[in-house]
Formats: C-alpha cells, structure tokens, sequence
C-alpha cells in the first residue's frame, strides 16, 4: 500500500475533521440543557457565513448548476433530520454512544447508492453492513423502554448523514461546487430551526452561548477540512480515518464527564470500526480507483 503526498494531505485533513466534530459533539453537550433547535441553529450558522462569503469572492458567486436544484434539496432535507436526530443522540446518550451510531453513515450511503447512484454492493458490502448493525444492536441494547428511543434517533443521525453524502456524491458527479452544497445545507437547517427556536426559545447563560458559539466554529472547521480531505484522496483511500472521531470523543467523554462506556458499547465500537477497516482493506485491494466530492 503505497500513499502519495496528496494522500497524507487527504489523511490530516480528515483527523482534522474527526478532532473537530468530536470537539463540536462535546461542546454541544457541555452547552447543557439547551434545546435541540438552538443548538442545531448555531451549528451551522458559522458554516453558512463562511461559505457564503467564499461564494462573494467567487466568479459564480450563488449560481447553482442547471438540474442540481433537486438534489441539494435532498442533500439539505437528509442532512438536516439527521444533524437534529443526531442532536438528540448527544444530549441523551453517552457521548461515544452517539457518535458511534452517527459513524454509520457510510454503511447507511452504501444501501442508498443502489436506488441514487445505481451502484450495485458487493458481497464484502453487505457483509461489512450487517456486521456493522451488529454492532448497533450492541450499542443500542434494544428493550421496551422508552431508552430506545435517544438510540433510534442516534441511527437515523447516522442514516440521514450516509444519504445526505450520497447525494452529495451526486452532485459532486454533475460538477456542483462545495460552497454552494455547504451554504444551501446551513441556511436550510438555519430555517429549520429558527422558527422552533423563536417560539420555544429558551434564555441562555453567558457560558451557554459560549459553548455553541465554539461547537459552531468547530463544525465550520470540521466541515471544510472533510470537503478537502475528499479533494485530496479517494473515499476508499482515507474513509476510514473519520472513525478517529469516535476514540476522539469517549477520551473526552472520560475525561470531562466521567463516562466510562460499557463493556457491549466497547464491543459494538470494534465490531463497526472493525468492518469499516476491513472494507476500507478490501476496496483498496480489489476496486478501481474512483474519485469522491464530499461536503
């Protein structure tokens, strides 16, 4: 296996990504008991300005590409039920927990290639899948209780995140700038939460709004530093590494809130980075080289 300087960029630029959100997850949480919406508005309110003073400074400035309109709609829609789902997770779950189940978006954007990209899974593909939901099931422990639920939404997290980037993929296909993939992701998730935020909108304390302000300027980082891993090295050659964000996230979690996870979270966590080493492993044996846009 022989990496190339643009894939040692695509690698840092990934842990770079991976220490950012696990730093936005934490922070999040810190924020307390703010609610879900507000911590979803900030989020990506930094996101929308920096991209959309990239797209100032651009020659296009906010012209989106004939036929894409769609599929950022989509992109956004995805996306945005996810980051919320994703939220909820954070706020009632251990924190690796849930960001462990958000860590199954690549095995969620392999099922929604077959109908949006018409990629056909190989057999390593649906193993790897299946062994990944076993690990879920580990994570999730699923019972009557309603306990179940902060798990649910910690999947759906990971499944709007895998569609989310499939379409992303898409239009990364039919040449849609990132900017513009970034700006309409943030401003639709701005306007999805603001309304729920202004009606129910709960006082912060100073330290509280400091708290989100720093997990918006992370996600902003984070966000930018995965569009440019992407750029700089194919998703089978790097992909991998974003599951960093998980051991990024249970050293926090132990250090600042005592978490310890339990012994069938620690399992679940090997099986699913297990399978997405083994495919990673696999695909950079076996598959042909092929490019990835990632927002």
């Amino acid at each position: 296996m022989h990496f190339k300087s643009n894939d040692a960029k695509g690698i840092a630029c990934i842990l770079l990504a991976a220490f950012g959100f696990a730093l936005m997850t934490f922070f999040v949480r810190l924020s307390g008991d703010v609610p879900t919406m507000e911590k979803a508005f900030f989020r990506n309110a930094f996101a929308a300005v920096i991209a959309m003073v990239t797209l100032i400074r651009s020659e296009d400035k906010f012209k989106i590409k004939k036929g894409n309109g769609k599929y950022i709609f989509l992109r956004c829609l995805f996306g945005t039920t996810g980051l919320l789902c994703n939220f909820y997770a954070i706020d009632h779950l251990p924190l690796a927990d849930a960001n462990m189940l958000n860590k199954l978006s690549p095995f969620f954007a392999i099922i929604a290639s077959i109908p949006i990209l018409k990629e056909k899974p190989t057999k390593i593909d649906i193993l790897t899948t299946i062994g990944a939901f076993c690990g879920v099931i580990l994570i999730a422990r699923p019972s009557p209780d309603v306990s179940i639920v902060p798990a649910l939404a910690g999947l759906w997290g990971g499944a709007g995140a895998g569609i989310a980037y499939t379409f992303v993929r898409l239009l990364g296909k039919r040449k849609e700038r990132t900017s513009i993939i970034v700006l309409c992701f943030s401003i639709f998730s701005c306007m999805l939460s603001a309304p729920f935020m202004i009606f129910n909108f709960k006082p912060m304390e100073w330290w509280q709004l400091g708290c989100l302000i720093v997990a918006g300027i992370f996600a902003a980082i984070a966000q930018f530093s995965i569009t440019s891993a992407y750029k700089f090295a194919p998703a089978r050659k790097i992909g991998v590494f974003d599951n960093t964000q998980v051991v990024f996230s249970a050293f926090l979690a132990i250090a600042f809130f005592g978490e310890i996870p339990e012994v069938f979270s620690i399992i679940g966590y090997v099986i699913i980075i297990g399978m997405a080493v083994f495919r990673w492993y696999w695909n950079l044996k076996h598959e042909q080289p092929e490019e990835v846009t990632a927002s």
